[in-house]
């Protein structure tokens, strides 16, 4: 404990101004040319001022479909370097998580045995080798690592997209195993931040396949699919992405292995229903968006918007091989599935490169070369995104749901400071300071946190104005006591606080305690009661004991008071 006086008056002093600079910029408005000890503000939750709320679902098990083909075909390519032909290894129709694979004689499973335990041991066992099939299962262990990885992934991108898009404060967090809670406090353009945060935006490139079938031939297998499917792209509601995967599995049969078909809209078509362009390309590819280092908005000689590329030093090789191997040959350009050109390669390309839009409207395609170029930079999504849930909190509710928290607070408050007043005269004016004090420090510490104060913050901050002066209650019924015993001012006034710090510091102990159980296993309004709670705690035991024992000592041994009522 600090003894003297001249101390506590400088701690206390200190302390008080340092709220009073942390709390300023949430009433006075700085200009960036302004100087101020700090100009950061309390940020409000998205049930205060409004936003939008969405709960996204992850396609994990897709992802993870897509990463069992592609170990598959690698396994099959290095086997095959080693001088095993495995005449068929692909992934289990019936279960992601299994690759199956024929094999002739018992050298031939050795040796798969061997690669295995050389390159996959902590990724991949075989579970089952009897009548020349080999079953080859992911451990569970690895499909969890790698479905959390993705929904890790998804959750920065979303927030990296979030950051280029403005808002400030947002929430994102993973919710159980595939789902994603976002929060955006303030958001304006809520349509908008939904397109930016459910587009996939996954580039690829992939070879064209030119020789297999002719341009007429790829345009009578898709309108004979449609005829026999009774589908159409647009019909019934039907996306872009349901119909391609339809469309590819009802000509799987009629199309080159390891080919699907996708489209290109046409020039002069508005959209991609009124003219769609059908394309054959490789299915797999091997070279993907999450290889760029940037990606932004130019011209090309003609002056219409492109979006300009670069390549990662680590994608350089995989580019260059690429386009090496495929000189002469057209490279589709893949957004989110929509080929958005196929240039002819004409020379070994590894640093960067171009894609065009084909749009007439100027404007159009200049907003989408930036939102494109917006998508890139914040990085793909590794996962198809569902919207489960959307709520739209209106800045109408938002500011009735602040004027009702300030009434409550200013009501309580009132009474809380008009009861010390009546019942402890003298000494309630010196509580009500320390209470004063007290809603100081918690805004100065929310203010300096950038904390996001949502409803179940502000009734923390209600609750607190009532467990504030619980200390002083307890002080000064102690000092009570050693009045009537016949002690003097400043004898009651330091038995009472001495004796009456170990119950004070119990109390506040058991409730801090709670609080950081709250905040460990809470999420959202929990977590933002618990935190405002136990900011509470900590200014309420300063201001209680330390700030109302220096001002009772200071009118005592500075001004010479004798007694006070109480």
């Amino acid at each position: 404990m600090i003894e003297n006086i001249k101390a506590r008056i400088a701690i206390t002093s200190v302390v008080l101004l340092l709220g009073l600079a942390w709390v300023m910029p949430n009433f006075v408005n700085f200009e960036e040319n302004q100087w101020w000890f700090t100009k950061e503000k309390i940020v409000y939750g998205l049930d205060i001022q409004g936003g939008l709320h969405l709960v996204l679902q992850a396609n994990v098990n897709e992802v993870f479909a897509e990463k069992a083909s592609r170990v598959a075909g690698s396994i099959k390519k290095d086997l095959s370097e080693r001088g095993l032909e495995l005449a068929d290894l692909k992934v289990n129709p019936e279960n992601a998580n299994e690759l199956v694979a024929s094999y002739d004689s018992e050298q031939d499973l050795a040796k798969i045995n061997d690669y295995l335990d050389e390159y996959y041991p902590n990724v991949l066992q075989v579970i089952d080798d009897s009548n020349g099939e080999v079953t080859i299962r992911f451990l569970d262990a690895y499909i969890t690592q790698e479905k959390s990885r993705v929904v890790g992934q998804a959750i920065e991108v979303i927030r990296n997209r979030i950051d280029e898009f403005g808002v400030a404060e947002p929430s994102i967090t993973s919710q159980g195993d595939n789902r994603i809670l976002v929060q955006l406090p303030g958001i304006q353009n809520a349509n908008r931040a939904k397109e930016l945060i459910n587009r996939t935006a996954r580039l690829e490139f992939r070879i064209v396949d030119q020789e297999a079938l002719t341009p007429e031939q790829l345009m009578g297998l898709v309108e004979k699919a449609e005829k026999q499917g009774g589908y159409e792209l647009g019909q019934d509601g039907l996306s872009y992405s349901k119909y391609v995967e339809r469309l590819n599995a009802d000509l799987k049969d009629q199309l080159p292995e390891n080919r699907e078909i996708l489209f290109e809209k046409a020039p002069s078509a508005k959209s991609m229903e009124a003219g769609k362009l059908p394309r054959l390309v490789t299915a797999t590819s091997d070279f993907t968006g999450d290889q760029l280092e940037d990606a932004f908005v130019g011209q090309d000689e003609f002056g219409a918007p492109v979006v300009n590329f670069k390549v990662s030093v680590t994608g350089r090789k995989d580019l260059g091989d690429l386009t090496g191997n495929n000189v002469g040959k057209p490279m589709a350009i893949i957004l989110d599935g929509v080929i958005k050109s196929a240039p002819v390669i004409n020379s070994r390309i590894s640093e960067g490169g171009m894609i065009t839009l084909g749009s007439s409207n100027f404007q159009q395609t200049q907003e989408e070369a930036q939102f494109i170029a917006t998508t890139l930079r914040a990085g793909a999504l590794p996962a198809k995104l569902e919207q489960l849930e959307e709520r739209t909190v209106g800045p109408t509710l938002g500011q009735d749901a602040i004027k009702k928290g300030t009434t409550a607070g200013i009501v309580g408050l009132v009474l809380v400071l008009v009861f010390m007043l009546v019942y402890y005269k003298s000494f309630g004016i010196v509580a009500n300071i320390a209470l004063a004090l007290n809603m100081l420090l918690i805004l100065a510490i929310l203010s300096s946190l950038r904390a996001t104060l949502t409803l179940p913050g502000v009734a923390g901050i209600v609750l607190t104005i009532g467990m504030a002066v619980d200390a002083n209650v307890i002080i000064f019924e102690r000092i009570k006591e050693e009045l009537k015993k016949g002690a003097s001012l400043k004898g009651s006034v330091k038995d009472g606080f001495g004796h009456a710090f170990s119950a004070i510091f119990d109390a506040n102990i058991t409730t801090a305690a709670t609080c950081f159980v709250l905040i460990y296993f809470g999420t959202g309004p929990v977590r933002g009661f618990a935190v405002t709670l136990l900011c509470g705690i900590a200014t309420s035991m300063f201001t209680a004991i330390f700030v109302s024992r220096t001002v009772f000592e200071t009118l005592i041994d500075k001004f010479n008071v004798k007694k006070m009522s109480i």
